[in-house]
Order: structure tokens, then C-alpha cells, then sequence
């Protein structure tokens, strides 16, 4: 699922190939989109509320016009599920996370793919930026955590501790902390700031 910056609009993705759009202000759907054909993993609305992204089944990323409903582009590049999608804090940037092991970064004005972040040892689970954009972190099947450097596309550091799936990452409005949730039923506060 995702907000809206504003917060008035709320966009779900299903095992049903449907994503569902929705207003938060009267409850109501807004608008299904059907033409996906596969499981809809993920789904991230763009800082400026006219682009969705969702993550899709048959490893593809499908990007869509949110004032026309108009498909503007299929994004290829995964060899298997794409369980994340994220925009970056200006919209320029897409992240992606992937059953392949793969985080990628995708050029939104392009459509070109920037760069590949490899280095977890399982599927990656889900992708976030920071609120600045120079950080991205990227949570894991294999139990980590992952920060990568915006401008130099490189690891900063890779965050153990978890003994399951790492399902979820969220930083703090301040970018200064970062939780992580995990199938070992645990939630872990990282200081970035001390990394």
C-alpha cells in the first residue's frame, strides 16, 4: 500500500492483479486498474501524485499515469518477482527490490536503469528512501539490513541482528533513525547518525 503525500489518496495492490485507489477523505474507491495479468507486490505513488508505481509477478515494473490511467511504461530488468517499489524524495528516482537478489535504480525522465545494488544474500524484501535521498535501505530474506550511498552507488553498511526475514524498513521524518521489522517478531531502532 501507499499515501499520498497529502494523505488523500491511498493505493492498494493485490494477489488478484487489481491495484485499487482510494479517497480518504469520503472512504471511497476511486478507480481498480485490471490490466496487470499478474500479483501485484507492491505499489508507491510518486511525491507529486501523478505516477504509480507497482511492482508486478511476472518480474516487471509498470508505471502509470494517475491523471489518465494511461500505462506509460513497463520497466524490465528483474528475473523474478518484484516485491518493492519506492520513489526517491524528488520523483526522479525509482527503486526496485526483487526475488533476484537485486535492487535496482531507475531514471524516472528516462525510463533508463542508473545503476545495480548487489550484495544480500536473499530476496529483497523492501526498498525506502531517506528523507534527503542519499540513502537508500533495503531489507532482506537473509535477516539484514542494507544502507547504499545515492552518490556513489556504493554499500555504506550492512545492519545484522534480526534472526528472520527483514519484511520492512521505514526511516524517521529526520532521516536520523531507521526501524526494521522482522519474521522474528522483533522491531529494531537503528541510529543512523552512529553509522
Amino acid at each position: 500500500m501507499s499515501f499520498s503525500r497529502d494523505g488523500k489518496i491511498l493505493a492498494s495492490g493485490s494477489g488478484d492483479s487489481t491495484i485499487k485507489l482510494w479517497d480518504l477523505d469520503s472512504f471511497s474507491q476511486i478507480k481498480t486498474l485490471s490490466a496487470h495479468g499478474a500479483s501485484i507486490w507492491s505499489v508507491c505513488l510518486s511525491p507529486d501524485n501523478k505516477m504509480l508505481a507497482s511492482g508486478i509477478g511476472d518480474y516487471s515494473i509498470k508505471l502509470l499515469n494517475l491523471e489518465t490511467f494511461v500505462e506509460i511504461k513497463i520497466l524490465i530488468g528483474h528475473r523474478d518477482w518484484v516485491w518493492s517499489v519506492s520513489f526517491s524524495p524528488d520523483g526522479k528516482i525509482l527503486a526496485s527490490g526483487s526475488v533476484d537478489k537485486i535492487i535496482k535504480l531507475w531514471n524516472i525522465d528516462t525510463f533508463a536503469q542508473i545503476t545495480t545494488f548487489q550484495g544480500h544474500a536473499g530476496a529483497v524484501w523492501k526498498v525506502v528512501f531517506s528523507p534527503d535521498g542519499k540513502t537508500l535501505a533495503s531489507g532482506s530474506v537473509d535477516a539484514t539490513v542494507k544502507l547504499w550511498n545515492l552518490t556513489s552507488f556504493s554499500l555504506i553498511k550492512t545492519l545484522c541482528g534480526h534472526r528472520g526475514w527483514v519484511r520492512s524498513v521505514s526511516f524517521s521524518s529526520d532521516g536520523k533513525t531507521l526501524a526494521s521489522g522482522s519474521d522474528d517478531r522483533t522491531v529494531k531502532l537503528w541510529k543512523i547518525s552512529k553509522i
